[in-house]
């Protein structure tokens, strides 16, 4: 791999190219403008407060330069809790290429062999259909006008990740394809890997734009069925004002650092493989051009989307009656290079994969209206992204 090379001309690596050459123990970020494959480290930033997390990473890049790493970057993920660990680092080697844009993988073959293997929900199904209804009861109080809840299933297989991310890549080329190497575990080697459909914020110059995603609903392989999803969607009363106050915080968090934040006059579609979601692309003229990516996104960090609203009260609640630690889900996941540009995407349609074990996580926005069992099955539908890559579906059979 050689250091730093950047997207110039004929030269620069294709998306596919970079995802065929992605080691294990490498880091791997692809987005529809660009992808970054790394190895090794050069520098990893020390654990701090969280409110100088952005400042930090700023000084490790100014330090990378003053040593003589000729345009280093930031790469890594921060996690749902803020005061927990990030884990982010400046790589030793870094090859940066196209975006994945339209551009198709070789399909692989999928495997049924790991049709029965074992698995472990957090929390149970039954258990999950309550924290909703408990949640409802706190949204009728008055307490939360929204509160994301989350589930995860821990399965015991062998994932190839390289292959993962290839067909995670393949199925959803407009998203953002990550794998991101982590510390070892009890002597196991870990990475986080998912294909994100949501940017929770990218820098270009003075160019910001955020694209939240909220008000979802699984899609059907029937296309009439389909077609009547989406549109049963787009109207729902329920979901726009749940996407409503994504966006509403959204702008919100970027009005301060902006000069003029553009918003649609409504939602658009965004279909995924398993999804459709509401989705709204904001946009923002950075008023300080020393405002960086990451700066910006912590700002964001965690929007309604992943947490619910009001936050602190939302976050309490998650804490309260989950039942697991979200660790890097619904974090943040990208790069940031040392003039302050990157991207960074919210980190769901993720796993944590290990050498024997994967972790999957799912969560829905729950809301006035909601009800438990479409909320389960909303999860379900968000799991089978990673499980399917992983040719694991029959794992939901017991979890649904």
């Amino acid at each position: 791999m050689q250091p730093s090379q950047h997207d110039s001309g004929l030269t620069t690596p294709k998306a596919t190219d970079l995802l065929r050459l992605y080691p294990i123990g490498g880091s791997l970020f692809t987005s529809p403008r660009r992808t970054v494959l790394t190895l090794g480290r050069h520098a990893t930033l020390a654990h701090g407060p969280a409110d100088t997390l952005a400042q930090r990473a700023a000084q490790l890049l100014r330090q990378a330069q003053a040593e003589g790493l000729v345009q280093p970057i930031l790469l890594g993920a921060v996690p749902f809790n803020a005061q927990a660990p990030a884990h982010l680092f400046i790589p030793e080697s870094t090859v940066q290429g196209r975006g994945a844009g339209e551009t198709a993988l070789p399909t692989q073959a999928e495997s049924n062999s790991l049709r029965d293997i074992s698995s472990e929900a957090l929390p149970h199904p039954d258990r999950y259909r309550d924290n909703v209804a408990q949640a409802l009861s706190q949204i009728g109080e008055g307490g939360l006008d929204k509160v994301v809840l989350s589930r995860s299933i821990k399965v015991d297989a062998n994932i190839a990740v390289p292959t993962l991310l290839q067909r995670l890549a393949n199925r959803n080329p407009s998203g953002y394809t990550f794998a991101i190497d982590l510390p070892e575990t009890d002597g196991e080697r870990r990475t986080l890997v998912g294909a994100s459909p949501e940017l929770l914020l990218s820098r270009r110059g003075r160019q910001v734009v955020s694209h939240p995603l909220a008000g979802s609903i699984p899609r059907s392989s029937d296309p009439l069925e389909d077609a009547r999803r989406a549109e049963q969607l787009f109207g729902s009363a329920k979901d726009r004002h749940e996407h409503q106050l994504v966006v509403d915080a959204v702008v919100a968090a970027l009005g301060p650092y902006c000069n003029a934040v553009h918003v649609p006059s409504g939602p658009s579609l965004v279909s995924t493989p398993s999804m459709w979601h509401l989705a709204t692309e904001i946009r923002g003229d950075l008023a300080d051009g020393e405002c960086s990516a990451l700066e910006l996104a912590l700002a964001l960090h965690p929007t309604p989307a992943v947490c619910g609203h009001p936050t602190a009260a939302a976050r309490s609640f998650i804490e309260t009656v989950e039942g697991f630690d979200r660790g890097f889900f619904t974090g943040l996941v990208g790069w940031c290079d040392a003039s302050g540009d990157g991207e960074w995407a919210v980190t769901i349609r993720c796993a944590e994969v290990g050498e024997h074990t994967a972790t999957l996580y799912a969560g829905a926005g729950i809301v006035a209206g909601s009800e438990p069992h479409l909320e389960l099955a909303e999860t379900s539908a968000k799991l089978r992204t990673m499980l399917s890559a992983m040719a694991l579906e029959s794992v939901l059979e017991g979890a649904a």
